[in-house]
């Protein structure tokens, strides 16, 4: 593909609730599960669901696919190996090295705008990622009308955003489509269970959620590719293949589980 390389990503975050605590000036007393369910009560008397704030949402993992013209690479930036400041920075290094084509599912409704207060809140630094044409890179200039910020340019293609026109009544869920083209889909969990299995210490399996969501990502994207002249049948069939061969490669019990429910043909 003429885009590569191609970073596909996908957050799962939880309750901030040293920030709930710290704004709201709850009682020392209450648990953190106290603390959460108290902001949940409030979202819903206010917006009638309990889907939290973007800037009250914190990071545990970032799980990426990164393809360049040798390799087809998953892997997660995630708690407990690294801390919500490192994580978020260790992802914009990486557009910072790079400087992909990123993809995303509702990247420009959630993850991004997430990554950008919690990045603030730690002092991320991601010049790259910020360069809308006053940069000191080479290719700076370039950066002025194609850039990762501004809706309309392309280095960040939100596939949800643009598959519906930028209409949200539009929009499809991922896990719909991915299933709907024969891709495996969400398996075992879903965004609202994350803070849940946050809680009981599953960490691990939350990381494998995501890494099989960015899948997903990545195989509904090849179709968007092959769409819109990208790819050719026999390009798309051999990168498809090249996915499945990379998984299968991975002894790892998500991969297996992906792959079984993913039928060959």
């Amino acid at each position: 593909m003429s885009s590569w390389p191609v970073l596909v990503f996908d957050i799962e975050t939880i309750p901030d609730v040293a920030g709930i605590r710290a704004i709201e000036n709850l009682p020392a007393g209450l648990s953190d599960y106290e603390v959460a369910e108290w902001a949940f009560q409030q979202r819903r008397a206010s917006h009638g669901n309990d889907f939290l704030p973007h800037h009250l949402q914190r990071v545990v993992a970032i799980s990426c696919v990164l393809r360049d013209a040798q390799h087809f690479r998953v892997f997660s930036l995630s708690e407990p190996e690294s801390g919500e400041g490192e994580i978020i920075q260790r992802f914009f290094d990486g557009i910072e090295r790079y400087s992909p084509q990123i993809v995303s599912w509702n990247g420009g409704g959630f993850d991004l705008p997430v990554l950008h207060y919690r990045g603030m809140l730690h002092g991320v630094a991601a010049p790259r990622y910020w360069d809308q044409g006053e940069g000191d890179y080479h290719d700076s200039r370039d950066f002025k009308w194609n850039n990762f910020i501004s809706r309309y340019h392309s280095r960040h293609l939100d596939l949800m955003d643009l598959l519906a026109l930028y209409q949200p009544r539009a929009s499809a869920p991922l896990d719909d489509l991915a299933k709907l083209m024969g891709y495996p889909g969400k398996l075992g969990m879903d965004g609202s269970a994350v803070w849940q299995a946050w809680q009981e210490g599953r960490i691990a399996e939350i990381r494998d959620y995501c890494e099989t969501d960015v899948v997903n990502t990545y195989l509904v994207y090849l179709r968007f590719e092959r769409m819109r002249g990208h790819l050719d049948a026999a390009a798309w069939a051999a990168e498809v293949e090249t996915v499945r061969e990379a998984l299968g490669r991975i002894d790892a019990p998500h991969w297996k589980q992906f792959l079984a429910a993913w039928p060959q043909g």
